[in-house]
This record gives structure tokens, sequence and C-alpha cells, in this order.
């Protein structure tokens, strides 16, 4: 068996014909600044060419529903085992998915309660599962809220029967719905709703169908009253009529999610919650935060048939303890996790997985961590390792760097300016070496010199939401300010869920990703595109449409697209280069237009350093320079938004949410996929919107960023129900001398 992966001449995307050797059954960490080709040569070329080769093995039939895989661009590649991504897109998952079943601790705890649960309900495990009808609530079926109707939304309750309440559509007042209500004889209809008694108002939301006899177009009818309510939920939400327009805007303007009447949220039936181990339902044990969880099982009083089933959730259980989770319970829904949860929650699963020889590829698994969890997180990049397999890690974070038995640095700068090889070798020898990287990681920033003094303070109401202990936010006006803490501290709910809603008028920039496709570039992500084809336009006296490649200026033939996807028989769907437009999208007779010697295309694949010169739209130049402000400026104008790095999207995104107006701007763990040599960018952009008189408040872990603020709020002590507190208030070089400040110690 091969000792190494060995990549021949590789050059997809930006990769200048590398060739390299990457140790098997070892930690490779590939380091460099954002845009060099880290991603390139590992997502894009191991990953890409090993999902390509284990597709091959399967029928032409079942390959059309795997994923697509394209052979990447490189001459050969030798070693390779299938590889398994673990990356920091969110879990997504449905209403039925939580932290407990994607991890299988749930089985576990399933068959445990089946077997040993009194009193006994059958050894039958999917008994005590809320995806089973068997174990599920009847009313809710296993999701723990029900939809239902929004009370407050569908009616006036200021108003009588006769002055018509509904704002629910299709009940004005005379409509034969109206007149099922007002004729019912249940209600004094000049009564308001408001000052119906309890019984009225039950009657009125929750009455049982009752055959009613009513006057309508000079008719009786005989109808069937039945309570609002429950009209609704038997007419929109269990229907199986096929949802229309009318329906769907009822839905939306109408519906609310309530925790189940009937299960409290529980989702299991009152059969399985009746069942226990030594006082303990199953929903007890899952909903408990992990790191009491670890502590219950450890005291379990249980049958000695059972201890290797708790001996292996306990394992599973402080896995995801250790990787910084502990704040969490299993009950958790993973579609409210956020992409370095996600990740993390991802290593747990795959080390439990029997797999060995593979590759495992992960892209930045600090993400959203603590110093203080990051050890911890070295330890199960190192297990997965041990138990004989392969691990590749795209990382900046100089406390990962260290762990690797090999590094290879990528650079020497970002997009056309990278792509090569700078170093390889071990973390001692990158240190030594003269590449950016290297020189970076011995340049920790120091603590800001003079902070700028917090005088006037924006203040928040004191609050208890999720985790928090009756705290409130105090942040000084027109400083940078971080806010600090392990995961799971309350960071989040003190700013999404306190500080944002009392000031909504503050500029807040979050993780998500920005929206990507093969038609999307930085041109029209800063909305440059209209000035620019107006420019063109203007100056030839033409349609601005015409240079648009998704409007009449798109290529006839590949609609815009610059490809054409090539249908064989017996062979995989193939992309090939558009011969009308060679690839440029736009139609060959729009290039003989131009604006100061160069055609539409000229522009399109023009960097924004050099736009800086060429244009003198005073609004255009604004635009670039805010990206050549961020380090994109050897970006081209149409660069595919789908080939930029994790930290090249983060940085775009900075660019165009910066330059918005003045007032309270907050941003969420900035630096995220940035290099090193990248956070003094990111500072200056910071301090730049401060000395205009702006207040700026950033969540973050990264400590040169930390050290370099004015002020420092820092949470803790620990994550979920042991932390919510704020430890520490004050500039940042003070936090390092109070014992209190878990973050201090790490500056």
């Amino acid at each position: 068996m091969p000792e190494t992966i060995q990549l021949i001449n590789a050059h997809e995307n930006n990769l200048k014909n590398i060739s390299l050797e990457i140790p098997k059954n070892k930690i490779t960490i590939f380091t460099g600044v954002s845009g060099s080709g880290k991603s390139s040569i590992v997502f894009d070329t191991i990953a890409q060419e090993s999902g390509r080769q284990m597709n091959e093995t399967y029928s032409g039939i079942v390959r059309t529903f795997l994923p697509k895989y394209k052979r990447p661009a490189i001459d050969d590649i030798k070693g390779l085992s299938p590889v398994i991504i673990v990356n920091q897109k969110p879990m997504g998952g449905n209403a039925r998915s939580t932290l407990g079943t994607t991890t299988d601790i749930n089985s576990l705890f399933r068959i445990l309660f089946s077997r040993f649960a009194t009193p006994h309900l059958g050894d039958y495990a999917n008994l005590f599962s809320f995806n089973d009808p068997q174990g599920m609530c009847p009313t809710c079926e296993g999701l723990g809220r029900i939809i239902t109707l929004n009370i407050d939304a569908a009616f006036d309750r200021t108003k009588s029967l006769n002055e018509g309440p509904f704002i629910y559509p299709g009940y004005k007042v005379d409509s034969m719905q109206w007149r099922t209500y007002a004729e019912s004889g249940f209600f004094d209809n000049d009564k308001p709703l408001q000052d119906y008694t309890d019984a009225e108002w039950h009657q009125f939301l929750y009455g049982e169908p009752t055959k009613v006899e009513i006057t309508y177009k000079k008719s009786k009818l005989e109808v069937t009253y039945e309570g609002f309510v429950n009209h609704f939920i038997r007419t929109q939400v269990k229907t199986d009529k096929e949802q229309t327009k009318t329906s769907a805007k009822i839905m939306d303007e109408f519906s609310i999610a309530e925790t189940c009447p009937d299960c409290g949220g529980k989702r299991y039936n009152n059969q399985v919650l009746e069942a226990k181990i030594d006082g303990y339902s199953i929903f007890d044990l899952t909903d408990m935060e992990l790191d009491q969880l670890t502590m219950v099982l450890a005291d379990l009083k249980v049958p000695e048939g059972a201890a290797g089933l708790i001996d292996g959730i306990k394992e599973r259980v402080d896995n995801l303890i250790d990787i910084g989770l502990g704040y969490m319970a299993l009950t958790r829904e993973t579609s409210t996790l956020s992409g370095g949860e996600s990740q993390r929650v991802k290593m747990i699963k795959n080390l439990s997985s029997s797999l060995t020889d593979m590759i495992y590829v992960f892209d930045e698994p600090s993400t959203g961590l603590h110093p203080k969890d990051v050890h911890r997180m070295n330890d199960l990049l190192a297990e997965i390792r041990d138990i004989g397999n392969t691990v590749l890690v795209v990382e900046h974070d100089p406390d990962v760097i260290k762990i690797a038995d090999y590094i290879v640095d990528v650079g020497p700068h970002a997009g056309v300016n990278g792509g090569q090889v700078m170093y390889t070798g071990s973390y001692a020898g990158l240190l030594e070496s003269d590449t950016l990287t290297g020189r970076s990681l011995k340049l920790a920033l120091p603590f800001k010199e003079t902070p700028r003094p917090a005088e006037t303070f924006i203040q928040t109401q004191k609050s208890s939401l999720h985790n928090l202990k009756d705290v409130a936010l105090s942040v000084p006006e027109k400083t940078l300010t971080v806010l600090t803490g392990v995961a799971g501290s309350g960071k989040s709910s003190l700013i999404k869920g306190v500080f944002l809603p009392e000031h909504p008028d503050a500029i807040y920039i979050d993780q998500k990703p920005i929206h990507t496709n093969s038609r999307s570039n930085p041109a029209t992500y800063m909305d440059l595109m209209t000035p620019l084809r107006k420019l063109f336009a203007t100056a030839n006296d033409v349609d601005s449409g015409l240079f648009s490649y998704n409007s009449k200026g798109a290529c006839t033939e590949c609609n815009g697209t610059g490809k054409l996807q090539l249908n064989l028989s017996y062979m995989d769907q193939n992309d090939i280069t558009c011969p009308h437009c060679h690839g440029n999208r736009f139609e060959p007779d729009v290039l003989q237009y131009t604006y100061k010697d160069k055609n539409i295309v000229d522009v399109m694949e023009m960097p924004f350093d050099e736009a800086l010169d060429y244009f003198e739209a005073k609004p255009i130049l604004k635009k670039c320079q805010q990206l050549v402000d961020v380090g994109l400026g050897y970006l081209s104008l149409g660069q595919r938004l789908d080939t930029l790095s994790g930290g090249e999207v983060q940085r775009l995104k900075l660019a165009k949410e910066l330059a918005g107006k003045n007032g309270i701007y907050v941003l969420d763990e900035p630096t995220t996929g940035l290099h090193m040599s990248d956070i003094s960018l990111i500072l200056d952009i910071l301090n730049r919107l401060v000395d205009n008189g702006n207040t700026v408040v950033v969540i973050e872990h990264n400590v040169d960023v930390i050290r370099q603020a004015d002020w420092m709020i820092d949470m803790g002590p620990a994550g979920g129900n042991a932390g919510g507190e704020i430890l520490y208030t004050g500039t940042p070089e003070g936090s390092v001398s109070d014992a209190k400040s878990v973050t201090g110690q790490y500056l």
C-alpha cells in the first residue's frame, strides 16, 4: 500500500501545475491566505477525484442518482482512498432530526429503555422513538409542537360580531361564513370578543361541530357550526388537498407553531413517558444538558446487563462534551446548529465509525471554538488519525496548526498571485521559513496601547432569556467592543435575543453564507453592473441590456452560461466550452462596443486593483475601493462567486455591509476563514468605522482581535446552564489579571 498521496501537475482553479506528496495516516494541515489554493488542492482535487472514482464503481443507472463529480485538472493522482468531507455546512435536517438522532445516541437509549424500563412495554426498541407511531405523541405526531391558528392575527377582539371582527379572509359581515357564527345562537352579536367569558371564548375557538340553522339570501339553510381554531386546523393544516397560492398565503399570515398541549413538547406518548429507569423517562435524560447528563449516567442505578449500553452512551456524550458542546441537550434540533457546531457534531459521528484507511477532510474545524476548547478538538483529530485514517485539515488557527504531523503552506498570495506550494514539512520548520504564514505565526498582535475611552454607554434591559442570568449588556459608544466567552456561554442570546431587538436599526453582519451561483460575480454582488452597463450604453448609444449576459447580450447558443451540456448515449453528462462565444458568455456582436478601448469582456476580466485606474465614475470607484480595502483587489469583476474560498466570501460580504449608514454595527466572528495576515486588515476596517463615529460590537474568539479592542465583555464561566453571566467588563489588558475572566487567561 502506498504511504503517500501523490499529486502530479495539479492545475485546478489557480493552482500552478503543482506536484505534491502527502503522507498517509498523518494529520496534514494546509495553511495559506484565503484564496491561495488550499481548497483547490484538498476539496477540488483530492476529494473531487476520490468521489469521481468511487462513483465509477457503480452502474450507469445508479450514477444518475449520485452526486456528480467532474475530473479535476490534474495529470495524475496516486495513493487515493475514499474521502469523507466534514465541512461547515449546517447539518440542516427537518423537525424530526435532533442531536440525539443524528449521533445515534438516541438509538442506544431506545435499546436501554426497551430492555430495562419499568413498566416494561416490550422489547421493540422503536416503542421509544418519537418518529415511530407506537412511540410518538398522537396529537403532534412526534414533533413536540402543533401548527395552529395565530389568534392575534385572525381577529380584532375590540369588535363585536356585528362590527366584523374577522381579519381572516372570507368572513365579512353578512357572508355565509359570518352568519354561521352570528346566527348560531351561542354569542351576543353586540358584545366585543375581548369581553367574552372563558366559556364563550372556548366555544368560539374550540366548539364541537354542531348543526345550526341560518338565513342566507332569503333561504333557510342547515350548516355545521365549528370552533374557528378547529375549522382552521381541519381545512388548512390537516388536509390532503394540494396547497394553492391562496391557502399558502393564509398559512403564512395566520398560522403559528405552538407547544403541543398533550405532550408539552416532549414528543412521546404518555405510555412511553411513564416508563422509567431509576426515576428518569427517556425524555428526562435526553433533555438534560450533556454536562449534567454524563454525571447522571455515572450514578444511574441499572441492572447489570445495562452497563455496556450505559458505557456506550456515556462515551459518545463525553466526546460531545470534549469538543465543547456540553451546553447542548440531545433534544436540540439539528436545523438550529451553527456551521461550527454542525462540523463538530459530524466529527463525533465519524469518530464512532468502524471505517478505517479513509481520508478525512476538515474545513477550519476551529470555527466558533473558544481558545479554551481548541485543544479538545485537536485531541479528536488525533483520535481519528490513530484509528488508521489520513486527516487533511484546512486551517488558520495557530493552535491547530501546531499539532500537524505535516504542513503544506500554499501561496504566496491569493487568486492569480497564489497557487504555489511555498513550504512542506514540520511546524518548527514553518516557523523558520520565510513564508507569509511562517512570519505571521511569529507576529502576535499586542494589546492596544491607547484604547478609546468608555464614556457613554448603550444599555439594554436585564434579561433571563435562555441561559442568561438576569444580565444586561452595556456597550460603550464610539468604541470597538468585543464580546467573548466559550461556546454556549450566552453571547448570541445577549446579542440576537436582547440587544438587536432593542436596537432594530443596528447593522448586523452574521456568518450566513451569501447566495452564490454560476451567474453571480463580485460586480453583481456589489451592485456594480447597473452603472457599468449604463456607462457602456451611453458611450455607444445602445441599449444597456446588451451588456448583460443575463439579458439581451447573452450568447444565443449557451444562453449566457459560457458552457454547453453534452448529452450522449451511454455517457455521463459533460460540460464543454461554448464554441460560439468561446466561454465569455456574450453574443460576439456585443464585443464591437467599447469604453476607453476595452469591450465588456475585457472589463469583466479586469482585477479591481486595475479598475481603480480605469474608471472615472465615482459610484463605481467607491465600490471598487471597498473591495480593495478588504484585500480583494486581485479578484476580477466577473469572477464566478461559486469559485471563491470561504475567507474571500466573508471579506466580500464585509466590503458590502460595512459601507452602510452610520450607527451601530454588530459582527459575528468576522475573522472566520481569514489568514493571520488578514486580521490586521479587518481591524483597520473596524477601526475606521469607529473613527467615523460608529459603535462597533464584535462577537469574536480570535485573540489578536480581542487584544486590539477598546473594550471587552467576557461571558461564562462555561456553556449552557453553567454560563449566562458577565464575568468581566473593561479593557482587554485588564482581563489578564482578573481571576474570573476565562478569556483573559488566553490573552
